[in-house]
């Protein structure tokens, strides 16, 4: 974890459209960096540092990313910017090294952008790209795509505990028609959880017995946050304060782990919970990374919403509903919202801390005070997890 974070808030953000883009990379960074700025009242000569997510191995990129936000104003000319890296959770790593500069006196105020162009290659090639997550030297494992990584997860967990595929198909369901009431929503199409649960030419099996309907997108678009110091923070008209920030890294090949048990995400958190004082009944709201669904479902048992094996109980009884006692994934969440893969993290807070502040809009909820990310790079290895809590 990293001590001290909660004299670290978030005083702006900014957050493009996700989907099938016609911007290319440095567009995208620049919309995101400019709102970021606009929305905090900061200007880009009071950055004192840089830090840009961006992952898919060197694929899906154009450019040098780190140094594109420069072009988003002349201000930024010779603040250090560096590209972070880790996996899917990308986003998050360039938080951390945020924070981390700003605990260390290096900094007082810094940007974050998270960003990735993916749809201007073929399926195959980013498919191809997101299993540089993976282990590869293993011949098994270098030959399973993400689909099928999780879809293994999905079968372990039917034998183990019983079918997962109905309260799959209910997540499905319920980030789908979250993602009605985001504007920045790739996916503004509402699901059933008959529709979601049927396998059909418009929802075949991917990777069985993962549907289409489990996996997410293949998505552009950037988002930013703007961190400074807590005490800084107070000058500002908005501020979302961290509680918590806790990394976990677990082994990368699959062999030696149990794939469902979600070792790395459930010590992430909990570790989150202990040093922001809370409890998971004390949360408000959740963004966690729902990848496929069955990822969403065993989160579900690593936040402590249910036992191992009966992640469905959180949705069956409404609770992570977007009327539900602990809402999860408001903004449609990967699955619908999108995953420009370098950008999900930092779109996660940046969500958050709108919704924290009152800015949500038809996804805003009525008394948020505290709120758990959650973002996870590879198959449960890079496990990022933050408590926000609101200023009071």
């Amino acid at each position: 974890m990293i001590p001290n974070v909660s004299k670290v808030s978030i005083i702006g953000a900014g957050h493009t459209r996700f989907g099938r883009l016609s911007q290319n990379l440095e567009e995208l960074i620049t919309e995101a960096t400019q709102e970021a700025l606009a929305d905090a009242g900061v200007a880009a000569a009071d950055v004192d540092a840089i830090f840009v997510g961006h992952f898919n191995s060197g694929l899906v990129s154009d450019g040098f990313p780190s140094s594109l936000v420069h072009q988003a104003d002349p201000g930024f000319r010779f603040t250090p910017a560096a590209r972070m890296e880790n996996a899917c959770a990308s986003g998050s790593a360039a938080i951390f090294a945020g924070l981390n500069a700003i605990l260390s006196g290096q900094a007082e105020t810094v940007l974050v952008v998270g960003v990735e162009k993916m749809t201007s290659r073929s399926t195959a090639e980013v498919t191809t790209a997101l299993a540089g997550a993976g282990y590869q030297n293993d011949e098994f494992e270098a030959s399973l795509s993400f689909p099928d990584v999780f879809a293994l997860a999905a079968r372990t967990y039917a034998e183990r505990y019983g079918d997962p595929l109905p309260a799959m198909a209910k997540i499905a369901s319920k980030n789908h028609m979250n993602a009605m009431k985001n504007p920045l929503a790739q996916m503004h199409r509402p699901m059933t959880p008959e529709q979601a649960n049927t396998v059909t030419e418009k929802n075949p099996v991917i990777s069985a017995p993962l549907r289409l309907s489990d996996c997410s997108l293949i998505s552009d678009g950037a988002a930013a946050i703007v961190l400074t110091t807590t005490e800084r923070a107070k000058d500002f008209p908005r501020a979302v304060q961290f509680k918590a920030a806790v990394h976990v890294s677990d082994s990368l090949p699959m062999t030696g782990r149990d794939v469902i048990s979600f070792e790395g995400p459930a010590r992430a958190i909990g570790k989150a919970y202990e040093q922001a004082g809370v409890t998971v009944g004390d949360l408000s709201f959740a963004e966690v990374h729902d990848c496929f669904t069955i990822a969403e479902l065993l989160i579900y048992e690593a936040m402590g919403l249910a036992e191992k094996g009966k992640g469905a109980e959180a949705i069956d009884s409404g609770r992570v509903l977007a009327e539900g006692s602990l809402p999860v994934n408001l903004s449609g969440g990967l699955k619908a919202k999108g995953h420009p893969v370098g950008a999900t993290g930092v779109s996660m807070h940046a969500l958050s801390y709108r919704q924290l502040t009152g800015q949500a809009g038809e996804m805003q909820l009525a008394d948020p005070r505290n709120a758990l990310i959650f973002n996870m790079g590879g198959a449960a290895v890079a496990n990022y997890a933050t408590i926000l809590s609101r200023r009071d």
